[in-house]
């Protein structure tokens, strides 16, 4: 995937009557992030190499928990309902049906280490597709803010 496609930026020019001075000086609006990242296929394909190497994950296959809750069947659940929420919380179209973090976590006691070692394999799949840096930026705050939903003892998000 190139990614002048995964993160084309979509400019439209609007004629209003306007003054063309005052129109230069107009700065346009800036795209949704969801639309900076390329839209839904290019989230999905994120979504899917993401899923791929958390299931393989050492540091988070060694909570019983979560290894319990591993399965073939499950995986591709999961890579639709993590595409479908970061399309949504990103300002694109989709509407995300599944659990609450809270309430789909409760049960997997995940720490610290194994946060870090998520965060780890996601940056790494960002890497891979080439997401730039702000971008990638954005994307780490919003995982971040669900964090005290998901991490046993985590401190509350920062508002």
């Amino acid at each position: 995937m190139k990614p002048s496609m995964l993160f084309a930026v979509l400019a439209v020019a609007v004629g209003t009557g306007t003054p063309v001075h005052a129109q230069e000086k107009a700065l346009p609006a800036k795209a949704s992030l969801y639309d900076r990242l390329g839209g839904l296929y290019s989230i999905s394909a994120v979504a899917d190499d993401f899923i791929d190497r958390v299931y393989v994950n050492a540091t988070l296959n060694a909570n019983p928990n979560i290894a319990k809750a591993r399965s073939d069947l499950r995986k591709p659940g999961l890579k639709v309902h993590l595409a479908t929420q970061v399309c949504m919380v990103t300002g694109g179209p989709c509407k995300y049906t599944g659990k609450g973090m809270k309430e789909a976590h409760a049960t997997f006691h995940i720490t610290q280490k194994q946060w870090d070692a998520l965060l780890v394999d996601f940056r790494g799949s960002l890497d891979k597709f080439k997401v730039p840096a702000a971008e990638q930026n954005e994307l780490v705050e919003i995982v971040e803010s669900t964090k005290p939903d998901i991490v046993m003892g985590a401190a509350p998000a920062k508002n």
